[in-house]
């Protein structure tokens, strides 16, 4: 082999251990489970292979995506990325002022620290009376879950702004926009991208409760549906595209996550 083909094959070897070491735990819990489904013998715990066969069957049987995947998983994701954006720009805004600012973080605290640890399930009620049981209270219910993890994780990494930086800026009189701008945002954008991380998975949680409740569509409404009916095959369908549709949504930030980081000023 020559000295050109050995760095190839390094990097392909490489590539192929990375890709075993990423699937294969996968793999083996799939075997596991079909195993496990087989020898029970139980309704309630079918198999992946008839679960993967009526995913396909509900959402990829056409070509591309059938219509009910626009009906069940477009309106749900679209009310989670509503909420989680709105609820990461809020914690984003909130948090760089009550880091900056500890006359800020003292009114900050208090509401923070009672309004987060509220169980998410016990706030729906409340935002039924004020907002009703369309889009909106199940949008604002999201944006609540997802505001207090990127506000809180902001907050940390405006703290944490190395002081030697804000110095000398401020010796060279360069104005606080341009300081916050271009030293504390980029210092602070890895603990963001933490806060916006954990919010994305919440989301998707967040979306399904609120479709339980009074809701004529979305995948919360579908396998709520399926659940009361004893549809236990669709229940376990849902509950794999959910988990898909995490997944994705995951790696599409993950992958945004490192061109901005990659992108920031140094």
């Amino acid at each position: 082999m020559s000295a050109a083909h050995a760095p190839a094959g390094r990097r392909a070897g490489g590539l192929a251990q990375g890709l075993l070491a990423r699937l294969g735990p996968v793999v083996l819990a799939v075997l596991l489970w079909q195993w496990a489904a087989l020898a029970a013998g139980s309704p309630f715990f079918p198999p992946p292979g008839r679960i993967a066969g009526r995913v396909a069957e509900l959402w990829f049987s056409e070509p591309l995506l059938t219509e009910r995947f626009w009906q069940d998983a477009g309106p749900s994701v679209l009310r989670a990325l509503t909420g989680w954006l709105a609820g990461a720009a809020l914690g984003v805004v909130v948090g760089l002022a009550a880091g900056l600012w500890k006359a800020a973080a003292g009114y900050v605290d208090p509401p923070v620290n009672f309004l987060r640890s509220l169980p998410k399930p016990a706030i729906v009620p409340v935002f039924l009376l004020v907002f009703g049981s369309g889009d909106l209270m199940r949008i604002g219910l999201i944006t609540f879950g997802c505001v207090w993890p990127v506000l809180l994780n902001t907050m940390q990494g405006v703290r944490s702004v190395d002081p030697m930086y804000l110095e000398t800026a401020r010796a060279f009189h360069i104005p606080p926009r341009t300081q916050l701008l271009r030293v504390v945002i980029p210092a602070a954008l890895p603990k963001i991208f933490a806060g916006m991380r954990v919010t994305l998975s919440l989301s998707l949680i967040l979306m399904v409760l609120s479709e339980w409740l009074l809701a004529d569509h979305g995948l919360g409404h579908f396998l709520i549906t399926a659940q009361r009916t004893f549809e236990i095959l669709d229940v376990w369908a849902a509950i794999v595209l959910l988990g898909l549709l995490g997944y994705l949504l995951n790696v599409l930030f993950l992958a945004a996550e490192r061109r901005v980081l990659r992108s920031r000023p140094s």
